[in-house]
């Protein structure tokens, strides 16, 4: 935690507060050592900024869940509207 925190610039308590805040609950080492992936460092990156900005915790806690549920809903839309182009029966039409 002592490593992603300095990585980051910001304190462990900030880090323990992303937990409690339901934004990341990162992985236990054997020792009980907190062990964040490469995104949860990428969503505590984010959150920093927008408290850097002056927003609270708990509202940039919130916009962080929403901004990563509407990047995976425009993912599986793009995902599907590619599948749908490649049918058969849709190969000869143009989406507007």
């Amino acid at each position: 935690m002592g490593r992603a925190a300095e990585m980051l610039g910001v304190t462990q308590a900030f880090l323990r507060n992303l937990g409690t805040a339901k934004l990341i609950e990162p992985q236990r080492s054997d020792g009980g050592h907190r062990r964040y992936s490469r995104y949860q460092l990428r969503l505590a990156a984010r959150a920093r900024e927008l408290v850097d900005q002056g927003t609270a915790l708990e509202a940039a806690c919130r916009i962080i869940i929403l901004e990563d549920q509407l990047a995976e809903a425009l993912r599986i839309n793009a995902e599907l509207q590619q599948s749908n182009e490649r049918r058969p029966e849709n190969a000869g039409r143009r989406s507007a």
